[in-house]
Formats: structure tokens, C-alpha cells, sequence
């Protein structure tokens, strides 16, 4: 009996682990780029009172014998399908119709990713992100500039007071990896390459498997409220399930301790 308490209460962690995780996926259902995750469990281990195929009486046991120990929370996979997009008109707003990460550099010159497309000018004219950090390769607005366009292939042109003529400022690069989900995430919507994530695949935006840029456009979280609220209910009767089999479990063993008075 008091192995189904300690069963039931691993359960009632899984539990408290999805509501957390669900709970922050539905408190960034607006920021830029952000990513929704799940929660993926694991069985522990069992007990085996009999393995299956076991000799009794010369006849092999079709089954065996086995009790669990309950559940554990192993990781959290995190779903870099593309958001919704929101037009919003301003110059230096793009999103990413597909996969890729723009790069940014960071204080202490080290490299991480994002899908936040809202970028603006430092005071030296060089395109950075809500925080501050570098857009790499690092992209120079001239001070005179009048309107900046982003193309679908990356590449910024500039119209400035001297001259009406487009003039190619630079491209932006799109980083790709083998495996997406196994990036860190930062906070400040940035995530830093691990050695699960595998090492960074450079590209042009449109070329070799990397998304498209638009301009004028942000990408929004790809959180769905509606799914988010729906497993937040059956994370809560999973809860309410497992701490019933406490409850039981406890009630059985008070019936055992009352039998002897």
C-alpha cells in the first residue's frame, strides 16, 4: 500500500511540472517569437515479482509480474513551428516565414538566436535588437537615410537624402540547426546553441531550407490559448486524480490499523 502513495505522489509532480510549463506558455502568448513546450515524462522503475516467459510447473508464463514506481519529468520539448503574424507597418519589423534565427551578438562577443524580428537603431546607426544587442553580420543604417527596405532574400537597401537610388547596405543571415529543440533558452527571447542543438547552419534567407524574410511584419508566439487552457484542465484532473489515489491508499491503510483494536 505504501508503494501506490509515493506512486501517486511522483504523479501529482509531473503534474505541477505541466501546469508550470503551461502556465508560461500562456504568459508569453505575446511575445515576439516565442516558442511554446510541452512536458515529456518518463515511467520509473519497476518492480519485477516474475519476469514474463518464467518456468512454473513446466509451463512458460505468457506474462510477468511487474510493478511501477510512478512517473518523473525528463525534459521539455519546445515547438518551433512558425507563429501568427502581425502586420505593424514599421521600417525595421521583419518576421521569418519558416525556419532560420537571426543572430545576434552579445556583450561578450559570443553569438545566440532569436525569432524576434523588432529591431532598431543605436545611436551609431547600427541595427540592434529590443536590448541593445548586435544584429550579425552587423548592419550599418547611414545617418541620412530615409526609408530602409528589407528583402525576401535578406538583403537591406536604403534610399537616403543624397540620392533616390537604392543603395545595398547589406544581408541578413539566417542560422539553422540540426536539431532546433535542443537550444537553451535565455530569456529575452534568445537561445544559445548547445552541443544537442549541433553547430549552426549559415544561409542566405530563401536558400538551402532557410525561411523568407517580410518586412513591415512580426512574428507572434505560436501559442494556442484555447489547446494551452484545455491540457491546463487535464493537468488539473490528473493533479486531483493522483492525490485520490492518496487519499485511498491512505484510507485502506487505516482500515489495516484499525482491525487490530
Amino acid at each position: 500500500m505504501m508503494k501506490a502513495l509515493y506512486s501517486a505522489a511522483t504523479g501529482m509532480k509531473g503534474q505541477q511540472t505541466t501546469v508550470d510549463v503551461l502556465a508560461n506558455n500562456i504568459a508569453n502568448v505575446n511575445t515576439n517569437g516565442f516558442k511554446r513546450s510541452r512536458v515529456n515524462f518518463q515511467d520509473l522503475l519497476y518492480l519485477n515479482l516474475r519476469p514474463a516467459g518464467d518456468s512454473a510447473q513446466g509451463v512458460a508464463s505468457p506474462t510477468g509480474f511487474e510493478i511501477g514506481s510512478g512517473v518523473r519529468a525528463v525534459s521539455t520539448a519546445r515547438n518551433f513551428s512558425t507563429g501568427s503574424f502581425e502586420q505593424t507597418d514599421r521600417e525595421l519589423d521583419v518576421a521569418i516565414s519558416g525556419d532560420g534565427f537571426f543572430q545576434v551578438t552579445l556583450p561578450d562577443g559570443t553569438t545566440s538566436y532569436t525569432r524576434d524580428g523588432a529591431f532598431y537603431q543605436d545611436s551609431q546607426g547600427n541595427l540592434v535588437t529590443s536590448e541593445g544587442y548586435l544584429l550579425s553580420p552587423q548592419i550599418t543604417v547611414p545617418a541620412n537615410t530615409q526609408s530602409i527596405s528589407f528583402g525576401n532574400d535578406g538583403i537591406i537597401t536604403v534610399t537616403t537624402a543624397d540620392s533616390t537610388t537604392p543603395q545595398q547596405i547589406g544581408q541578413i543571415q539566417l542560422a539553422m540547426f540540426p536539431n532546433a529543440t535542443g537550444l537553451e533558452a535565455m530569456g529575452t527571447n534568445l537561445f544559445r546553441q548547445t552541443a544537442a542543438s549541433g553547430a549552426p547552419l549559415q544561409g542566405n534567407p530563401g536558400q538551402n531550407g532557410a525561411g523568407t524574410l517580410t518586412q513591415g511584419y512580426l512574428e507572434r508566439s505560436n501559442v494556442d490559448v484555447v489547446t494551452e487552457l484545455v491540457n491546463l484542465i487535464v493537468a488539473q484532473r490528473a493533479y486531483e486524480v493522483n492525490s485520490r489515489a492518496i487519499r485511498t491508499s491512505d484510507d485502506m491503510l487505516s482500515q489495516v490499523n484499525n482491525l487490530v483494536r
